[in-house]
């Protein structure tokens, strides 16, 4: 059974011994994180501080902060689980005739019972704020660094529809909080997020409606942050992954439509010619984000359970909560990588990389420079453009390992030979380039050359032991009780 909402996903961390509740009072500002960051470096588990100074509302954090606790969230024994079943999905054929219709019904009445659904109301309900008694400040959101330039909104679900088409999107941007009735909506160039907006200024509208969701069930938080291609709807991805479609419900002063089982829901608008400064913030890269122009969210209404759990998040120097949403990604979007170029065996997006930083990819190396076929495609494909820096290594590496990655590279690249700089898009987050969004990427082949690409010279075999001394020692040991691999 998917989880029913964000409580229910606590109850599960408690019962599996992976959350916490902290019943002293806290500070909002800075404490929060300075526990949070020592929690989170060591591994520990997620928390709930029940009592935060200045806000009647209890605030979870780190619940998505190890693999474990992604798998919990996700409701899989493995997260290469997701990716299987994406892949069993896309493999399926289109029917063609009437007995290909019959074989497909059971996939048809799968699909229906994870496409979103509308409710008439919800839990979300239970409390409603409009006019001049809106005010975001009564939940106790963060200032995480003490050089932010306030207080931010880590974790929203942020919903907006193109202006075009009409379609639904989810996104997670952060919210500069500038007052009780505004914050700052941090669309970065490339987000759906910022083409929306664009669109709505190309179409001469005023505004766009955006709905904020802080506490929805965890499919429904993972989803905003998911990769997922162009065209799919972030509630279809969240209905596939819980199994169980999201009920949806009515916002109350914009066109939009939210989770209805959310803890809160933040209505209101984007002027299309309305930018304020944003930031500094603390960011995912371990360096602050500088100040920078961005649109400004106007609040109209704001509903939430009576006893609403306001749930967020610190990023900063790795590892952090968001590193295991990383990881997550990676394998269970790795299939679908793989159905696309299939002499790709594996992928690794290390916790150092935070995320659009670093690429590891195994491949199956079938003809010279095909380790350069590789590194163009991902960098041709979504979100990957943004990758700085692409190792390509042999088949029988073990990309999840860092260090053997690194020690490969070590000895089979020829940096003359073997490295590409390509100019590109960058993320916005990025601080060294010499421009905004653009800049310089590497690729490095960490492959075994061929005489076919120039390595003319012998390769000399690795250092392997043979399986059958390895196997006459373990049993030696064994009959003295020891376990030479422990």
């Amino acid at each position: 059974m998917a989880y029913k909402d964000l409580r229910s996903f606590i109850k599960k961390l408690e019962k599996e011994g992976e959350l916490v509740r902290v019943k002293e009072e806290v500070d909002p500002v800075l404490e929060i994180t300075e526990i949070t960051d020592r929690v989170s470096k060591k591994h520990g588990p997620a928390l709930l501080f029940e009592k935060v100074k200045g806000s009647k509302h209890p605030l979870l954090i780190n619940a998505f902060g190890s693999e474990k606790r992604m798998n919990l969230a996700l409701e899989v024994d493995d997260l290469n689980e997701l990716g299987r079943r994406i892949i069993n999905l896309v493999d399926r054929n289109v029917p063609q005739n009437f007995m290909d219709k019959l074989k497909s019904l059971p996939m048809l009445k799968e699909l229906n019972q994870i496409l979103p659904k509308m409710v008439k109301t919800g839990p979300c309900k239970e409390v409603i704020i409009k006019g001049d008694e809106v005010n975001i400040e009564k939940f106790p959101i963060l200032k995480c660094w003490p050089l932010d330039g306030g207080r931010f909104i880590t974790l929203p679900n942020v919903f907006t529809k193109d202006p075009e088409t009409g379609a639904r999107n989810c996104g997670m941007y952060r919210m500069h909080v500038y007052d009780k009735q505004t914050t700052g909506m941090h669309w970065h160039l490339h987000h759906h997020g910022a083409d929306h907006f664009r669109k709505a200024r190309k179409a001469g509208l005023e505004k766009i409606e955006v709905a904020v969701v802080l506490g929805s069930d965890p499919a429904v938080t993972y989803a905003a942050t998911a990769p997922a291609p162009d065209g799919v709807d972030e509630m279809l991805l969240a209905g596939f992954i819980r199994k169980q479609s999201v009920e949806l419900v009515k916002c109350e002063t914009v066109d939009l439509e939210v989770p209805s089982n959310s803890e809160i829901v933040v209505e209101g608008y984007v002027n299309v010619d309305e930018l304020r400064t944003e930031g500094p913030f603390g960011d995912h890269t371990g360096y602050y984000s500088l100040s920078d122009e961005y649109p400004v969210f106007h609040i109209t209404c704001i509903s939430h359970r009576k006893d609403a759990v306001y749930p967020t998040t610190i990023v900063g120097k790795p590892p952090m909560e968001d590193c295991y949403m990383g990881v997550a990604t990676g394998k269970i979007f790795l299939p679908l990588l793989k159905k696309q170029v299939p002499e790709i065996v594996d992928m690794a997006l290390p916790l150092e990389g935070v995320f659009h930083n670093m690429m590891f990819i195994s491949i199956d190396k079938k003809y010279p420079q095909h380790a350069k076929k590789i590194m163009n495609f991902i960098w041709g494909t979504g979100q990957m453009m943004f990758t700085k820096m692409i190792v390509v290594v042999d088949e029988d590496v073990d990309v999840q390992n860092t260090s053997e990655v690194l020690w490969r590279m070590g000895n089979n690249v020829d940096w003359k030979r073997d490295a590409v700089v390509m100019e590109g898009p960058l993320d916005a987050l990025d601080h060294s380039s010499p421009y905004p969004h653009w800049g310089s990427k590497i690729g490095i082949d960490a492959t075994k050359k061929w005489e076919s690409e120039g390595h003319t010279r012998e390769w000399p075999p690795d250092i392997v032991m043979e399986e059958q001394i390895k196997k006459l020692v373990d049993k030696k040991w064994k009959k003295y009780g020891i376990k030479l691999d422990d």
